[in-house]
């Protein structure tokens, strides 16, 4: 399963996914991203270091790193 959030705001589900980026130096790096739907990408876990906060005047959740 998945790990998913329910917006404050709108009450839709979104699920966490993951995806390996290569940046303009060649770099590989890590993205976390939400979506809607539950796909191939999906995490069924936070990262670790990480936590979920809503953005208040749109209501997507989104992930920043545990202060």
């Amino acid at each position: 399963m998945a790990y998913s959030v329910k917006s404050k705001k709108s009450g839709k589900t979104y699920f966490l996914h993951s995806k390996e980026v290569k940046l303009a130096g060649g770099r590989l790096q890590n993205i976390y991203y939400f979506a809607g739907e539950e796909s191939k990408n999906a995490l069924n876990a936070l990262p670790a270091g990480y936590e979920v906060m809503e953005n208040a005047r749109t209501g997507l959740p989104m992930l920043r790193k545990k202060k």
